[in-house]
């Protein structure tokens, strides 16, 4: 199955070097780039695109609306944001409007392919380096912000320590050693997890975690 992704990005070498990498892969395709956020959504609503790769800092609207109004299509695409720098102010913002997850600009072939595969597959998890960034930025921001503990009253106990060991960056398989579980086990808790609290995927997780209170920056 191929995965059909768009780039949007104000800048034409970003574009042009991304595709060329992409479209050498087996399984994923350009099918359209985006040069703002307009144009992004336009093609997330008439191509049906299962992945965007989005720059933030674009003209005439921003990454940051665009993925707002992206994600709440139906049936959206998976967006994945793009920086310049891994501390960029911007990555909490995306991820909260509803991004999977963020990938530096200077990625590597390999890097860029395997984000593109991982977020389309939809329970790809953060990978701890990104999830150490993303703990940053919680506690420069002093989150919690916004959310409550209420949200999380629907889940069992059980369920809330997979949520805590997601939010700290561990794999299913990692979770499953730690609790001495079968790896299927954590993955049926993980989707019970998105299921009950409305998210679609292990970032929005990772985020309404730190949110709620229930992991705390450092803890």
């Amino acid at each position: 199955m191929t995965i059909r992704v768009v780039i949007a990005d104000d800048q034409g070498m970003v574009r042009s070097g991304f595709s060329v990498l992409l479209n050498a892969q087996p399984d994923i395709e350009v099918i359209a780039e985006a040069v703002n956020g307009q144009e992004a959504i336009a093609h997330a609503a008439s191509l049906q695109p299962d992945v965007i790769l989005m720059d933030v800092r674009m003209p005439v609207l921003d990454g940051l609306q665009a993925t707002r109004e992206i994600t709440a299509l139906p049936d959206p695409p998976k967006i994945l944001v793009l920086t310049t720098f891994d501390l960029d102010d911007y990555v909490y913002e995306a991820l909260r409007s509803g991004a999977s997850g963020f990938l530096l600009k200077d990625a590597s072939a390999n890097e860029l392919a395997d984000a593109v595969r991982l977020v389309a597959a939809g329970d790809a998890m953060l990978a701890p380096s990104v999830t150490r960034r993303l703990i940053a930025e919680f506690a420069r921001m002093g989150a919690p912000r916004g959310p409550t503990r209420k949200q999380l009253d629907g889940l069992t106990e059980r369920e809330s320590e997979v949520l805590a060991l997601v939010a700290r960056g561990m794999s299913n398989g990692e979770i499953a050693d730690h609790l001495v579980v079968a790896e299927q086990t954590v993955k049926t808790h993980v989707s019970r997890i998105l299921m009950k609290l409305g998210l679609r995927d292990r970032t929005q997780a990772v985020v309404l975690a730190y949110e709620t209170g229930l992991v705390h920056p450092g803890g």
